[in-house]
């Protein structure tokens, strides 16, 4: 098995610019050396959020964590901080992207290897915000021959604390398609052009340095960062050695386009879906500036506010308007549970828990305009499920079937418009790069599956609006709001506590998943699917009593998801191939020559995908079957 991940390589050409007119003409330029473009420019508002942890873990790995929002959502990228110089003085490096949620932590983004190598390397500690960058981003595409590059031009304001602290423009040229030779003649035209430098780092090394020289001081493991980033990259930190900044002002012909400033400029931190507070120095950050949420929890559903109120608070505002006040659901920040609780008194405080979360993502799942609406309401039910699946005999079997059954089917509406959308955004992701032909001939294959998705929508949305569906949130939320209710007996030296019954269930747990450890070299896609299974019931079975287990519980599930976010796409790749394969076979007569070809090397490159899951299948199964690993679970089950 290969002991490391593969990972895409990010190639580009890096310029800061001094003379913002001169660089203008990038953008309109039919000719650039041996380069043509004829499309105009688009233009794009993004901000980036670079984070951490506390102790600078992603910096001190060789890694930059950026969430970037724009219009199409939140997207995290993963970038290696050390670079290596290809052709013409191109630079490359090492680079992940996968879906995000600015509003929670990495255990609650959607799969991918991003996410698996930030919690790899980071646990599931709380992110915290270094800086933000926000830009103007003009870029068009120019070709030479099977060459592509994107070329774009950035106008860059560096964000902290609310407060502008610097100004650049940079010119960048990323190799989307081709040999990276090709930017040779890109850079011998822009290293003749006086007005554009080499950029000595990047932009998150720049902006670090602008907060280390402005009046107010990071804190000392912020600061460790940009030290940590610098070393890496054999740069300083310091202002005067990041290139022509504040230093060296920027001659513009053309005023710079001005942001209109939003409540998210005093988002400062991201913290994961516990909502684990700021301490040491990083509350004393927030202690130099009121204003500053930075003991503040984050939470769902709410992007834009002043001040971010707790779980519990989002809960109650989303759904008080639509219940009477005696009924309503009120959480805190975590389930709650603790090593005296009663078995199925523990269960109901998980059940209710996320069962709050699921009803606060109904009225964003009715509207439809954010998948990730559907994909936490939909991620809520599978928590009561299992929730169910853990603690359902302490309870009443006959008599709470019809609570297992309603999560079952909502679940199920739930899924089959998710499942669709995680093929959709995939195959979305595979063709933005290819010719506009080769798009196009894609196009029936996405047809098809976004009918299925509107109908599955159909679906999910007539099953909301059902009366079956009002009565069973009314019994349910009345369940989990009831202490004792339909609680089996228990005799007096019988074990019931959290604290009793704990390590046999977590270890039956682990047991399942160290039962596929003689296959795992020779196992194929459906057996390794059930892998992630069991997998998920041991996440969960952590999860639900991880603040009776302690803190050290945190790494151990983010080393068991990253296992099951391995595994899950695996499996979605081999969804999509198998679905690809089908529709080539039902619809051979009717596809031209062109959309049959360009779908089968759709479907040959999701084959290639469960390939490359599958040979590096062995750094995430060694994080859970290492001894560590074992000692650790042992030592965290023991304090029980």
């Amino acid at each position: 098995m290969s002991q490391t991940m593969e990972r895409p390589v990010e190639v580009e050409l890096k310029y800061r610019v001094v003379d913002l007119a001169a660089a203008e003409r990038y953008l309109a330029a039919e000719e650039i050396g041996a380069f043509t473009g004829t499309a105009a420019p688009r233009s794009t508002q993004l901000e980036d959020r670079y984070v951490d942890t506390a102790d600078g873990a992603l910096g001190r790995a060789g890694f930059a964590v950026r969430l970037r929002r724009s219009g199409r959502g939140t997207i995290v990228s993963v970038k290696s901080t050390s670079r290596t110089e290809g052709a013409g003085g191109s630079m490359r490096r090492e680079e992940l992207e996968g879906p995000a949620d600015r509003t929670a932590g990495p255990l609650d983004w959607p799969a991918s290897d991003a996410r698996s190598l930030i919690l790899e390397l980071a646990g599931d500690v709380p992110l915290l915000e270094l800086v933000t960058v926000r830009q103007l981003r003009r870029k068009r595409i120019v070709r030479d021959g099977d060459t592509r590059v994107e070329l774009s031009l950035d106008e860059v304001d560096v964000v902290s604390r609310s407060r502008v602290i610097d100004r650049f423009v940079e010119l960048e040229a990323e190799l989307v398609k081709g040999a990276e030779e090709g930017l040779a003649g890109l850079a011998e035209v822009f290293a003749a052009d006086p007005a554009l430098a080499p950029a000595i780092g990047s932009k998150l090394e720049a902006a670090m340095a602008a907060v280390q020289s402005g009046a107010r001081p990071l804190a000392p493991s912020l600061v460790d960062h940009g030290k940590a980033t610098a070393e890496a990259t054999g740069g300083s930190t310091t202002a005067a050695d990041s290139g022509p900044r504040s230093g060296r002002p920027i001659r513009r012909g053309a005023p710079v386009a001005r942001r209109t400033k939003t409540a998210s400029d005093t988002d400062h931190l991201a913290t994961n879906a516990t909502g684990t507070e700021p301490t040491g120095a990083l509350a004393s950050v927030a202690a130099e500036d009121p204003g500053t949420p930075a003991a503040s929890a984050p939470h769902e559903g709410h992007e834009h506010v002043e001040a971010t109120p707790s779980t519990s608070d989002v809960v109650s505002e989303v759904i008080d308007e639509a219940i009477p006040q005696d009924l309503r659901l009120v959480v805190g920040r975590t389930p709650g549970v603790t090593p005296e609780d009663h078995v199925a008194e523990a269960g109901r405080k998980v059940m209710r828990f996320h069962l709050a979360r699921m009803l606060a993502r109904e009225a964003g799942t009715r509207a439809g305009n954010d998948a990730e609406e559907l994909h936490a309401m939909r991620v809520a039910t599978r928590r009561q499920r299992a929730a169910w699946r853990v603690f359902g005999a302490s309870f009443r079997p006959g008599r709470t079937k019809r609570y297992r059954n309603g999560l079952r089917e909502i679940a199920s509406r739930l899924g089959a418009v998710r499942d669709l959308d995680v093929l959709l955004e995939a195959a979305d992701l595979y063709r933005s790069d290819l010719p506009v032909s080769e798009q196009r001939a894609l196009e029936p294959l996405l047809s098809e599956w976004r009918g299925h998705r509107d109908d599955a929508r159909i679906l999910l949305i007539r099953e909301l609006d059902s009366d079956g569906y009002r009565r069973w949130v009314d019994d349910y939320r009345d369940f989990v709001r009831t202490e004792g209710q339909l609680v089996m007996p228990v005799g007096p030296t019988q074990p019931h506590r959290v604290r009793d019954t704990t390590a046999s269930r977590v270890w039956t747990a682990y047991e399942q998943v160290r039962g596929y450890e003689p296959v795992l070299r020779w196992a194929d896609v459906e057996t390794l699917h059930e892998l992630r299974i069991a997998g998920k019931w041991l996440r969960y079975t952590l999860e639900f009593v991880r603040e009776a287990l302690g803190d050290d519980a945190g790494p151990l599930i983010a080393r068991v998801t990253a296992l099951q976010d391995h595994l899950g796409l695996m499996n979605d790749a081999d969804v999509a191939s198998s679905m690809a394969r089908t529709f080539l076979v039902e619809h051979a007569g009717e596809l031209s020559p062109l959309e049959g070809a360009a779908i089968g090397r759709y479907l040959v490159s999701r084959e290639r995908e469960v390939a490359r899951l599958r040979r590096t299948i062995g750094a995430p199964w060694r994080g859970v079957s290492g001894v560590t690993f074992r000692r650790t679970l042992g030592r965290v089950v023991a304090r029980m």
